[in-house]
């Protein structure tokens, strides 16, 4: 059985408190984009994983993909073991979700895969102990998300027709450094009437990492300026970064030059 995990976007981004547990409340618009991995799961004798295409760090079986597997089995001992492929196209770490993607896609195909039944609350349960951002992937589509990302609610957004650009200048940049640079803070807007306000994106739909990443790292600040100077009606940067993003009306006509960069480039469904 064959599923493509697809990244997603944020849409503003939110660090409101730090909690008790180290965790930080958040307040996003997730939405999906058509960037995808891809991810085979079959019955097997014994439980593999095999991963093509972008290099994953770490050992296999720290992989989410192995991790959701394990979790479903503890519940359901009975389960028989499986061989995974993972074919990697969405850049690790890069703030697009894709580790977190190819959990919550596989905790689905699983669900199918043993005839499980299990619904999308009881799946995003178990994904959420995967991660923060596992459990958008298991319904997939726009979500305000609060909490520490499994706190969601449906979003009547539809951005059918923009044109996405994806601009990732391979700069890790980790969660520590992220946090770091961040003081949660009550937010200046109200994101459900910004979302539902393109107008008003520019000014008021924002990324609270930027500021302090934008001057750990000037480039980055460089790309979103470049991508409104392009004509994108929105530039942001995804999640904790690296990755800047630009929607466009039109098909755009954008280019970084030969700067080893990774660009993605398509049209919204």
């Amino acid at each position: 059985m064959i599923l493509y995990p697809n990244a997603k976007i944020n849409l503003g981004l939110n660090i409101t408190t730090k909690r008790s547990d180290g965790y930080h409340e958040i307040e996003s618009c997730m939405y999906p984009i058509p960037l995808c991995d891809a991810l085979e799961i079959i019955l097997a004798k014994k439980t593999t994983f095999a991963a093509t295409g972008i290099a994953i760090p770490g050992k296999a079986s720290d992989n989410l993909i192995l991790k959701a597997y394990e979790l479903l089995r503890s519940d359901f001992p009975d389960l028989q073991p499986v061989s995974v492929h993972l074919h990697k196209v969405i850049p690790i770490g890069a703030g697009l979700g894709g580790g977190s993607a190819d959990a919550g896609f596989a905790l689905n195909l699983m669900n199918r895969l043993f005839d499980l039944f299990l619904d999308d609350w009881l799946l995003e349960e178990y994904a959420a102990k995967l991660g923060s951002d596992c459990p958008f992937f298991i319904q997939n589509k726009p979500k305000l998300v609060r909490g520490r990302g499994e706190v969601m609610e449906d979003l009547a957004l539809d951005l059918s027709g923009k044109w996405l650009v994806l601009i990732n200048p391979n700069i890790h940049i980790s969660t520590k450094e992220a946090y770091a640079g961040v003081k949660p803070q009550k937010p200046i807007h109200d994101l459900v009437y910004v979302i539902a306000n393109p107008a008003v994106w520019k000014d008021a739909l924002t990324n609270d990492f930027e500021k302090s990443i934008f001057e750990n790292h000037p480039v980055l600040a460089e790309i979103k300026a470049s991508l409104y100077a392009h004509g994108a009606t929105y530039a942001a940067m995804s999640g904790s970064g690296s990755t800047l993003f630009g929607l466009f009306d039109h098909q755009p006509t954008y280019s970084i030059g030969n700067q080893g960069y990774y660009v993605f480039e398509k049209q919204l469904p």
